[in-house]
C-alpha cells in the first residue's frame, strides 16, 4: 500500500449514538490494526479510554456525541511519536494521581501533531504536552474536576520542553494554570481563561508570543519567571481575584516587551521583581491601558532599567507600590505616560506636562508594609488618613520616581476587556 493510500484509508467503527460503553479492544483493536497514516472517523458513541497511539494517525469524530470516557482512571488517550491529530472528540473522566499527571491527553515526544476542537471535563490534567513541536493546540474547551479545591485540579494546558508550538483559541475554565516551562518559541494566541489560578505561567522560557488573549476571574493573569525574549501584546487582563490578584508578573526576567495590554480591576496591575535580571538588559513596558486596580504598579527588590513609556494610567488607588526599600524604582526609564494624578499644567499645548509627575511614597502608608492593614484598603478612614498625609506628612516622604514629560491628555481612543 502507497503512502498515500495509507494516508486515505479510513476505518469506521460502526456503532449507534445509544451503545453503552464500548469495550477498550473496539478502539485501540482499531488504532492497533490500522496502517500508518489512516484516519479514523467516529460515530457517535462511547469509547472506553486508556488508549495508546504510538504511530502517525488521526482520530476524528465525524459527528457530533464522540465520547472516550477513562472512566476515572489513569490518562485517556496517551500518544508518542509524529503526525498523530485528535480532533472533534470529547474527552472525560480521567484519574486523580497527581504524581501520574493523569490527563484527558498526554502528547510526547514528536512533532507535527494536532489536538484542536476537543471538549475535555473531568479530567485532572488537560492537555500535557511533553517535548512535542511544531504542532497545534487549537479551538478546545477545557476544564479539571470541578469538586477539587483550585490548588489540587491539573493544569488544563501544559507544555514541557515544548518549542515552536502554536497554541490558539483554546478556553480554560475552573482548571488550575495554563504552564509553558522549558519551552521556547511558542505562539500563544486569542485563548481565554477564567477562574483558574494561573491562567498562564512561564518559566524558564524564551522567545515566546503572548497575543490577544483574555484572561479574567483569575488569582494571577500572566506570571513570566526566569525567562526571557518574549512579547506579550494586545492582552486583556482584568478581575484577578483576591487581596493580592495579579495582572501580570515579572520576576527575573529579561529583554521583555509589555506592549498594547489592557490591565484593570486588579488587586496589582503590574508586579515587578527583580526585572530586568541579566546585566545590561531591559523590559520595554509600552502603550498599556492600566487602570481601575488598587495598585497600578508593583515593585519588589531590586528593579532598575525598565522602559516605561506611553502608557495610561488611570483610575487606581495607588499608581506605583515599592514595598522594598531597594527597588530603586527612580532608576527605570519613565517618560510619556498618561497619569490621572498630575497636577501640572500644559501652557503650549503640546500634550506634554510643563513639569514632571513625581509619585512619592509616604511613612504613613502602612499598608506597603504590612499586609494585614490592606483589609481596610480603600475603606474611608485609610482614605483620609492617606489624604493627611500628603497633606501634611510626618516624616519626608520617600521619592519613588518621575514621568519627566507626562502626558496630559490620553491618546488611546480604544479600550478592550
Amino acid at each position: 500500500m502507497s503512502k498515500i493510500q495509507q494516508y486515505l484509508f479510513a476505518i469506521v467503527l460502526l456503532v449507534t449514538s445509544q451503545s453503552a460503553l464500548l469495550s477498550a479492544s473496539v478502539l485501540q483493536d482499531a488504532i492497533d490494526k490500522a496502517p500508518e497514516g489512516s484516519i479514523l472517523k467516529l460515530p457517535a458513541g462511547v469509547y472506553k479510554g486508556n488508549i495508546v497511539i504510538n504511530k502517525p494517525i488521526t482520530i476524528v469524530g465525524k459527528e457530533a456525541g464522540v465520547v472516550i470516557d477513562g472512566e476515572g482512571s489513569g490518562t485517556v488517550i496517551t500518544a508518542k511519536g509524529s503526525f498523530i491529530t485528535l480532533k472533534n472528540l470529547k474527552i472525560v473522566g480521567s484519574g486523580d494521581r497527581h504524581e501520574k499527571l493523569d490527563a484527558a491527553i498526554k502528547m510526547m515526544e514528536g512533532s507535527q501533531c494536532e489536538i484542536s476542537n476537543c471538549d475535555i471535563k473531568d479530567c485532572l490534567f488537560g492537555i500535557d504536552m511533553q517535548m512535542m513541536k511544531n504542532s497545534i493546540v487549537a479551538d478546545n474547551n477545557i476544564t479539571s474536576k470541578k469538586d477539587f479545591e483550585l490548588g489540587l485540579r491539573g493544569d488544563g494546558l501544559r507544555l514541557w520542553y515544548s518549542n515552536d508550538n502554536i497554541v490558539r483559541h483554546n478556553h480554560l475554565y475552573k482548571s488550575r494554570d495554563m504552564v509553558v516551562w522549558y519551552s521556547h518559541g511558542n505562539e500563544i494566541i486569542d485563548n481565554r481563561g477564567e477562574y483558574c489560578r494561573y491562567s498562564l505561567h512561564f518559566m524558564y522560557a524564551g522567545k515566546n508570543l503572548v497575543k490577544n488573549n483574555h484572561y479574567q476571574y483569575n488569582s494571577v493573569g500572566i506570571f513570566f519567571m526566569y525567562s526571557q525574549d518574549t512579547t506579550a501584546e494586545g492582552n486583556v487582563i482584568k478581575s484577578s481575584q483576591g487581596a493580592t490578584g495579579m495582572g501580570i508578573g515579572l520576576k527575573d526576567v529579561s529583554n521583555f516587551r509589555i506592549i498594547n495590554n489592557t490591565v484593570l480591576y486588579n488587586a496589582q496591575g503590574l508586579y515587578i521583581d527583580r526585572s530586568p535580571f541579566e546585566p545590561d538588559t531591559h523590559n520595554w513596558i509600552e502603550g498599556n491601558q492600566i487602570i481601575y486596580n488598587a495598585e497600578a504598579m508593583h515593585f519588589h527588590s531590586l528593579s532598575e532599567n525598565n522602559i516605561i513609556k506611553n502608557n495610561s494610567i488611570l483610575g487606581n488607588i495607588e499608581d506605583i507600590v515599592n514595598d522594598s526599600r531597594g527597588s530603586k524604582t527612580n532608576k527605570n526609564e519613565i517618560a510619556g505616560n498618561y497619569w490621572d494624578k498630575y497636577e501640572g499644567f500644559d501652557v503650549n499645548g503640546d500634550n506634554i506636562g510643563d513639569t514632571p509627575h513625581k509619585v512619592y511614597q509616604y511613612a504613613d502608608q502602612l499598608w506597603v508594609y504590612n499586609r494585614d492593614v490592606k483589609f481596610f484598603y480603600a475603606s474611608p478612614v485609610i482614605s483620609l488618613l492617606n489624604f493627611l498625609a500628603k497633606l501634611a506628612p510626618f516624616t519626608k516622604p520617600l521619592f519613588l520616581m518621575e514621568d519627566r514629560e507626562p502626558k496630559v491628555k490620553i491618546e488611546h481612543t480604544r479600550m478592550k476587556g
